[in-house]
């Protein structure tokens, strides 16, 4: 009898399939682990946004509601201008109307009153050319004329100076002109070149003895009925009073302009004395 052996293979895995499934194992925990980090971090960066985009929403809102505050304000404020507007344009209309009313009521008062000086002249004239002799005539010719003069005789008042003694200062050959126009005194115009030399003007010697340009002053040595007098530092438009034996009105010598050793000027003489008085002699300085 012959003896069966059971003949049995036993077949045993390889030795590298183990650490193989134990590496697949860590790769896969650590996949995992890496995922939750990754899904926290997701998370947190998730509710950041959710939290600025919230802190955005918030702030947009804050904003518009201010701006609609502000453009309440501003349409507020536009009304009130508007009807400020109104009112200044409403006041405004009324003045121009008073203002137009007045210049109307001005121009009629302006045609009335030329009117009425034309009917007066009118009248006027037809009264002289019928009423009027020739000596009415004359007489208002000379009331006119006196009227001129002393309309003449006032605007050189206004524009001359006056003496200590009131009368008038001429400054320049016009002015001596309007004053001899007046009839009131005699002028004698001179002028002085040259230092030392005596020079006759009207009754009166004159001589000249210095100047100071700058300050328009000179001095001067004037002689009458023998007698010298000095004037030091006398200034220019003030007269020299003096009077001569026998008058009441003093002569008057003024200079008018100071140059290199020149002087230029005039004497005003009164063409008529009322008192005789005893002679004596006054400087203005």
């Amino acid at each position: 009898m012959s003896e069966e052996y059971s003949v049995q293979e036993t077949k045993s895995s390889p030795s590298w399939q183990l650490p193989a499934i134990v590496i697949l194992a860590l790769v896969a925990l650590g996949g995992l682990g890496f995922a939750w980090s990754n899904s926290t971090k997701l998370d947190t960066t998730k509710q950041a946004v959710a939290d600025q985009v919230k802190s955005l929403q918030t702030s947009i809102q804050q904003d518009e509601a201010s701006l609609k505050d502000r453009l309440a304000a501003d349409e507020k404020a536009n009304t009130d201008l508007q009807g400020d507007l109104k009112v200044v344009t409403d006041k405004l209309k009324i003045t121009q109307g008073q203002l137009k009313k007045a210049r109307t009521e001005a121009e009629e008062k302006n045609t009335q009153t030329t009117e009425m000086v034309k009917n007066l002249d009118t009248s006027v004239h037809t009264e002289l050319a019928t009423k009027a002799s020739s000596d009415d005539v004359k007489t208002v010719d000379t009331k006119v004329a006196k009227v001129s003069t002393d309309l003449d005789k006032t605007n050189s008042d206004l524009n001359m100076a006056r003496s200590e003694l009131g009368t008038l200062i001429a400054r320049n050959h016009d002015e001596i002109d309007v004053l001899r126009r007046q009839g009131e005194r005699d002028y004698v115009e001179f002028t002085i070149a040259g230092k030392n030399q005596p020079q006759k003007v009207g009754n009166v010697t004159l001589v000249l003895k210095g100047v100071n340009e700058k300050k328009n002053r000179s001095n001067i040595v004037y002689t009458l009925e023998d007698k010298s007098y000095e004037a030091k530092n006398a200034n220019i438009n003030t007269p020299l009073f003096f009077y001569l034996s026998g008058t009441h009105q003093p002569e008057e010598l003024v200079i008018n302009k100071v140059g290199k050793n020149t002087i230029s000027g005039y004497l005003s003489v009164p063409k008529a004395n009322s008192q005789p008085v005893t002679a004596s002699t006054k400087s203005g300085r």
